[in-house]
């Protein structure tokens, strides 16, 4: 179960027209996006609350970048996705609001953020 606060994904993108190959193509990201994805996880990670971020129910939620991704955060054209697990006594509302704002200061597309789960005290 998700829980969303505000805005409204993206990833890579598969050119369906076939190559001298035959095979489809897919466009990762430019460098600027993994510049991006790496200052929101970073950004993200650092509110207090949040235990880490969280890769989507089959691992789906992802920035795909050349060689890597970066889990928790899905880049697109008209949104930004940040699905994360807050730790269990932190309060919930107020850190998603947290993270949108964190996140909204960084991009110009409106933001969702996922509460994916919650996680108990570190041991």
């Amino acid at each position: 179960m998700s829980e969303s606060i505000d805005g409204t994904g993206g990833g890579a993108r598969v050119d369906p027209r076939p190559q001298a190959s035959g095979a489809a193509v897919i466009k990762t990201a430019p460098a600027p996006m993994a510049e991006t994805a790496d200052a929101i996880a970073a950004q993200v990670l650092a509110v207090p609350g949040v235990a880490g971020l969280h890769a989507g129910r089959f691992g789906e939620v992802a920035t795909y970048l050349p060689g890597r991704r970066v889990t928790g955060v899905k880049l697109g054209e008209d949104r930004v996705e940040v699905h994360v697990v807050l730790l269990y006594s932190a309060p919930l509302l107020a850190v998603a609001q947290r993270i949108h704002a964190v996140v909204a200061a960084v991009v110009e597309v409106p933001v969702q953020v996922f509460v994916e789960d919650l996680s108990g005290p570190k041991t």
